[in-house]
């Protein structure tokens, strides 16, 4: 059985990353050691104050330390890592892009009013979790050991149980929205014969080769996906 430090280094990297820095950001909040009102996604400091900052940083607030917490950060490690080590091997930046789109769609769908929040962060991570279940649609997920369901219907039974506990479910809705836009137009759209409009940019490879992060691609040729059918076999329990 490997330690937690082996467990940490065999991690993925952008999905440790950002895993990485949502628990700093709390942790840091949980000391004192600044208020999360200076992270917000508050759009009048941003643009006349330029406090352009709150962009980035919203994103990764994931609130305190607290059970729902904790879930969201499991969402991360799980199906984070799962998609970055399953259909995103050797495809870092694509990866990368693909959480860069999430967090720009994100953006402007909180620039409506109905769906502003301080924090899009639970949006973000809930977008893995949607494209994770289009990709490993027949996977059967254990809910707490007491529904088993296949994987597809897995961020609907989030969104209701987040309405059971008294959550808004609206960051889940918005992570929701992203991620099927992100697999419409990756996926669906291009198996319908259309063109992907959302080819990661050169740019993306360039970052992404210059700082050596993950496992170089042997090519940059994205493969044709269907929707994912992998782990068909395997159960997930989601209380673990």
């Amino acid at each position: 059985m490997s330690s937690p430090a082996e467990f940490y280094k065999s991690l993925p990297p952008i999905s440790k990353a950002y895993g990485t820095l949502c628990l700093l950001a709390t942790t840091a909040y949980q000391f004192g050691l600044f208020h999360p009102a200076y992270i917000a996604l508050i759009y009048e400091p941003v643009f006349l104050h330029f406090q352009v900052w709150r962009l980035f940083t919203n994103f990764f607030f994931l609130g305190n330390f607290s059970i729902n917490f904790g879930i969201r950060l499991l969402m991360i490690a799980r199906y984070g890592v799962q998609l970055e080590n399953g259909p995103f091997e050797r495809r870092t930046a694509d990866f990368l892009w693909m959480m860069i789109f999430g967090a720009l769609s994100l953006l402007a769908l909180s620039a409506i009013p109905i769906f502003w929040s301080p924090f899009l962060g639970i949006s973000l991570v809930f977008m893995l979790l949607y494209v994770w279940s289009r990709e490993f649609p027949n996977a059967q997920i254990n809910i707490y050991g007491l529904v088993t369901l296949k994987a597809f219907y897995l961020p609907w039974a989030m969104l209701a149980l987040d309405v059971v506990f008294g959550s808004s479910p609206m960051p889940d809705l918005m992570g929701i929205i992203a991620g099927h836009l992100y697999y419409f137009l990756t996926v669906l759209h291009p198996l319908a014969g259309g063109k992907n409009f959302l080819k990661t940019p050169n740019w993306v490879h360039k970052l992404v080769a210059r700082w050596r992060i993950g496992a170089q691609p042997i090519n940059r040729a994205q493969p044709e996906r269907s929707s994912g059918v992998a782990f068909s076999g395997r159960s997930y329990r989601l209380s673990e």
